[in-house]
């Protein structure tokens, strides 16, 4: 018999019912089992109990029903993601149904459940498949929230995407450093309709509300006795431009106009000082025991409140700290900055001593300016290293763990020059093998060896252009596609050639070319006018190897020995016993002028103390890290460099003498 077909109705009112079940009783055991009874595949399984999660949580949203339903239903379907009887993103369609039905005060207990359950978004099983839902989902509420009623819930959203999202997600870190050029501050710009002008006593004798610098008991110090005007209101709200824009302090006039301002707001925060009086202390201690949060929203720019905003520290400070961002960013290097964006000296100068103005200022407000000054010059030093991280690439903070079966790796001292330099005039240099220190010391002097005329590789005109001369005549009637002007690869190299031989290539001209083998044609032609006839005299292939051959025997010969020679150079054993008898005490003489480290001279003394036993062992020693380079002469020079002339002619005469 063929087994049952999978009903879509049939297997969505089973789920149905034991979804609902399980959303009151918080258990998925049975609905796991009556998903396993389901005839069907698994993957039509799945999307049916995906639809129905979304039925069952739209009939509590509809009903009503309390916010634990709903997250007990998203509870479910993150236990059957893990379980495997439904997909990885229901959970976070889920989540986003009920955050764009629910009011805002529901939101905010939701929110709770889905920042607790950060870690499992975090998961293998999650991440990939709910990051891009759960951006969209943040971006939704924020998009409902009010930026200065609910600063607080914006916050703990902004805190969840830290969280979830790592460092190096590039959608967060504002790579090219660009500016929010929405945020706009809105004031009057229109004198005639300011109030800043008229007297406030007549509107108290007519019983209007009381309005800016009539605060009674509790008016701030110094408030009254600012002298605020329009002409002030006007400067002190026209500098939020440039702290939303910075860009425009590279402008000669407004820079003048920003200059201008910012001396006469500071010198009111200067000359007008705030005092750590008992009443702010007390209010402050009051707000910190209610547990009240202390926050500016979008900027207030009423001209009534004006008097109030300057004599409080909060504000101060708000509009201070503006200031040292906006000099960070202007001083500082920014990969995505225009190179035309440079500060003049006047303009540097004065940016420092404004900074240290500013922080005097932080200092002297209320209450605990030092230590508010203080962590603020800490978060912008950090923040100094996050733009170096960002003009590096951003590149990532984590490291690669080793193998558990692979050993760490020892740091290692770093070498001296003398141990892979030599001692002496002629310093040769070890390479770690024979036969590359033999090659890299054919010629003491190694910029010399680059200057020689066997290094030189580029080819003359002749020589490379000589096929495509051929190819312009005429008379050989090659085509057009054949040449070898077409070859994108030849023309690269004709056209670093030309610019380092030919005249030709930087003469002006008033002829246009339409692309490049054009313009190698007509610099062939000129070529062929002047370059002389090519040689009737043709080699042959064979010709050319037999005389490779004969420049490479010669170049052995002057370089190499035969080996025959080079055996009776070699320095024998008979030799080294004779010679270390005559050295005795003298050999830790030598031992520098033969290279030898001071670890191997340590060696040698604890494996002997027989000052002639020294002396064969170093001499060992040296034959048996030169190898075919341990001859007698080398020998003999570093005798002679070791002031030991006698040793040194003595051996001249027994290498003599052997031979």
């Amino acid at each position: 018999m063929s087994p049952p077909l999978f009903s879509l109705p049939e297997a969505r009112s089973k789920l149905t019912n034991v979804t609902r079940e399980a959303v009151t009783s918080k258990n998925i055991k049975h609905l796991l089992n009556v998903f396993s009874q389901v005839p069907g595949s698994e993957n039509e399984k799945k999307l049916t109990l995906d639809q129905v999660f979304r039925v069952v949580l739209e009939e509590e949203i509809i009903n009503k029903v309390s916010c634990e339903n709903c997250l007990a239903i998203i509870s479910l379907a993150i236990h059957g993601v893990t379980e495997g009887v439904c997909t990885a993103t229901t959970p976070f369609v889920l989540l986003g149904d009920v955050l764009d039905c629910l009011p805002l005060d529901h939101c905010d207990r939701i929110f709770t459940f889905v920042e607790k359950n950060v870690g499992t978004w975090k998961s293998s099983t999650f991440y990939s498949a709910g990051k891009n839902y759960l951006l969209r989902m943040c971006n939704d509420l924020l998009r409902r929230l009010s930026k200065s009623q609910n600063t607080v819930f914006c916050g703990r959203i902004q805190l969840f995407l830290a969280r979830l999202f790592p460092l190096s997600e590039k959608s967060g870190l504002n790579l090219q450093s660009q500016f929010n050029l929405e945020n706009v501050t809105v004031f009057n710009v229109n004198e005639q309709e300011s109030t800043l002008g008229q007297k406030q006593v007549e509107d108290r004798d007519d019983g209007m509300e009381i309005e800016e610098g009539e605060m009674g008991d509790d008016e701030p110090p110094n408030s009254s006795s600012i002298p605020i005007d329009y002409n002030l209101y006007r400067k002190f709200w026209a500098l939020q431009d440039y702290f939303r824009n910075p860009v425009q302090c590279y402008d000669k006039n407004s820079w003048k106009t920003f200059l201008k301002y910012s001396e006469e707001v500071l010198t009111v925060f200067k000359s007008y000082k705030l005092d750590d009086t008992q009443a702010s202390r007390k209010k402050i201690e009051e707000l910190r025991s209610g547990g009240e949060h202390v926050y500016f929203a979008k900027f207030l720019t009423s001209e009534k409140l004006m008097d109030l905003q300057l004599s409080d520290s909060n504000f101060r400070r708000h509009i201070l700290l503006q200031y040292l961002i906006l000099f960070q960013y202007l001083k500082g290097q920014v990969k995505f900055k225009s190179s035309n964006y440079v500060l003049l000296d006047e303009q540097s100068f004065w940016i420092e001593d404004t900074t240290k103005l500013v922080h005097q200022l932080l200092c002297e407000t209320p209450p605990t300016g030092d230590k508010f000054s203080k962590m603020v010059e800490h978060i912008l030093s950090t923040e100094e290293n996050w733009n170096s991280w960002k003009n590096e690439g951003c590149p990532s903070f984590v490291k690669e763990r080793q193998p558990d079966n692979k050993p760490l790796k020892v740091a290692r001292k770093r070498p001296a020059p003398e141990d892979f330099l030599g001692k002496g005039s002629n310093k040769k240099i070890l390479m770690g093998n024979e036969e590359l220190t033999r090659l890299w010391n054919l010629c003491p002097d190694n910029i010399e060896a680059c200057k020689s005329e066997t290094r030189e590789f580029m080819p003359t005109l002749e020589q490379f252009f000589e096929e495509a001369i051929e190819q312009a005549d005429p008379e050989n009637m090659v085509e057009k596609e054949y040449k070898v002007v077409n070859n994108s690869n030849y023309g690269w190299r004709a056209l670093r050639l030309l610019a380092r031989r030919s005249p030709h290539f930087f003469q002006p001209t008033n002829q246009q070319f339409r692309s490049l083998p054009e313009y190698l044609e007509n610099m062939v032609i000129k070529l062929a006018k002047e370059l002389p006839p090519p040689s009737e005299e043709i080699k042959t292939v064979e010709d050319e190897v037999e005389e490779d051959d004969e420049d490479n025997e010669s170049l052995l010969k002057e370089n190499n020995e035969s080996p025959e020679i080079l055996q009776q150079k070699l320095v024998t054993g008979e030799l080294i016993e004779s010679l270390a008898n005559k050295l005795g005490e003298q050999w830790k003489t030598l031992a520098p002028h033969l290279e030898m480290k001071e670890l191997n001279i340590n060696a040698i003394e604890s494996d002997s103390e027989d000052v002639k036993m020294r002396a064969k062992l170093l001499l060992v020693a040296w034959q048996d890290r030169e190898g075919v380079n341990a001859t007698a002469e080398h020998l003999i020079i570093a005798l002679n460099q070791a002031q030991l002339s006698e040793l040194a002619e003595s051996l001249t005469n027994d290498t003599e003498n052997g031979s």
